[in-house]
């Protein structure tokens, strides 16, 4: 099965934590890394804005995609939350097989 690496943007690292804990405790992704001191510089309703976010990294599978966007956009607080997908196409092996192991079939 195909991994991929989701990529999320959050408002805080409480919120950014608490939307990794549920995607653990669920089996939808086997790790998230929150990584704090991002900043994000982008166009919003007509005008630019520049805040402190925190990045949330997930390992999951391909096919299990659309089930975390839709967990992620039912717990976050933003109208429209950055997520997008970035497809795995090499790593150590051992480690996609766990990511795999490690999420629900």
């Amino acid at each position: 099965m195909p991994q991929t690496l989701i990529y999320v943007t959050a408002g805080s690292k409480d919120e950014a934590t608490k939307i990794g804990r549920i995607l653990v405790e669920n089996r939808l992704c086997a790790c998230a890394n929150v990584l704090q001191g991002t900043t994000s510089i982008y166009r919003w309703e007509g005008a630019i804005n520049e805040d402190e976010e925190v990045s949330l990294l997930l390992k999951t599978r391909e096919d299990l995609v659309e089930q975390v966007v839709e967990k992620v956009r039912e717990f976050h607080s933003y109208d429209c939350p950055c997520v997008v997908s970035i497809p795995i196409t090499g790593g150590n092996p051992a480690f996609l097989d766990w990511i795999d192991a490690q999420t629900k079939s």
